[in-house]
């Protein structure tokens, strides 16, 4: 299976944001990938950065939805978006996930926010495996692939194959300037993205904004725990690469026994 990992630069407009999705979306087709993955809430943008984030409300976000479904069909690529999803108790980081042909297969939220989300953000209270394809994966947003494993091993008890991870580390205005993958003096990241694989043997794919300063890099790890490839630091662009669906057996995440758990 052929994947794509689209790392706009931050949007300036929700239309500006439209452009990004659709100019990355067809670059990740014309280069035979048939799902392609855009980072945390990257319509409008996400709240609470250094950056502005343009109102939005449920009006924009299903003008937005049927627009991201029009892109799909024309291009004739599955789509994972990162979005704001309007509730009536307050609103929510949410992937958007539309098949090749158009159709909405559904949405996963972020369950376990980062602090700094409480204020402008709710949490959602369900998760949910998605297929494409033949490729069966789960989505883990930002802080929880980081912080909160179980949110990947959820979808890996569950067949996943991979789980995608729509994030934002970094900044567009000042930050570290790294220069390899996973050093030691790196932040965090790019190791919890090997544990996430390792202790699941699945493949785990993390996509980070397109901005300069970069805390770790939009990256494809494999099941054995190890970098794939990644995309170059502080650069906008798309990774497209093949993964090898056989090799995630997800023989660990199947050796999981919650029924050992038990408090006596």
């Amino acid at each position: 299976m052929r994947i794509a990992l689209a790392s706009p630069p931050i949007p300036t407009s929700i239309a500006d944001g439209l452009d990004q999705v659709r100019s990355f979306t067809l670059e990740a087709a014309r280069r035979g990938a048939r799902i392609v993955c855009f980072p945390e809430a990257y319509l409008p943008g996400l709240r609470g950065q250094d950056f502005d984030v343009p109102p939005w409300s449920a009006a924009d976000e299903e003008r937005v939805t049927r627009e991201v479904c029009e892109v799909a069909r024309a291009s004739g690529i599955a789509m994972i978006v990162g979005i704001e999803h309007v509730t009536p108790a307050g609103r929510q980081i949410a992937a958007l996930v539309v098949d090749a042909h158009g159709g909405v297969l559904g949405l996963q939220t972020k369950n376990q926010l980062d602090p700094s989300e409480d204020a402008p953000y709710i949490p959602g209270d369900t998760r949910r495996v998605f297929e494409v394809e033949g490729l069966r994966f789960g989505i883990a947003i930002c802080h929880e692939g980081w912080r909160y494993p179980e949110t990947v091993r959820w979808a890996a008890v569950r067949g996943a194959h991979i789980v995608f991870h729509p994030q934002l580390t970094g900044s567009d205005r000042t930050g570290p300037t790294l220069a390899t993958w996973g050093d030691v003096a790196n932040p965090y990241y790019e190791k919890a993205m090997l544990m996430r694989s390792r202790e699941n043997t699945i493949w785990f794919a993390s996509v980070n904004y397109g901005v300069r300063f970069q805390e770790s890099a939009t990256t494809v790890i494999n099941p054995s725990g190890e970098l794939h490839v990644h995309h170059p630091y502080g650069e906008a662009g798309v990774l497209v690469v093949d993964i090898d669906l056989a090799a995630a057996t997800g023989q660990l995440a199947r050796r999981y026994a919650p029924e050992r758990y038990r408090e006596e």
